[in-house]
């Protein structure tokens, strides 16, 4: 009698978590894309304003408008 009920159990679980429990929703707006390019570092190079040297722009230190690969360039600058 036990086994029976623990198969029945089983069951309606089985078929709970395959076709009745919703699965996260997937949208697709406009806004996700959005932020999910935000997220992506970019390529875009920049040279240092003392040294010449090209850093990534997420890299640099802006001082006065002028880009800066490091403090010490910027103290030069």
């Amino acid at each position: 009698m036990i086994l029976k009920l623990l198969l029945v159990i089983g069951v309606i679980g089985v078929v709970y978590f395959m076709f009745i429990k919703k699965k996260p929703a997937i949208s697709k707006n406009k806004t996700d894309s959005k932020e999910k390019q935000n997220d992506e570092p970019s390529n875009e190079m920049i040279a240092c304003e003392s040294c010449g040297i090209y850093c990534d722009i997420d890299d640099t230190i802006i001082s006065n408008n002028k880009y800066y690969c490091s403090n010490e360039c910027v103290e030069k600058g």
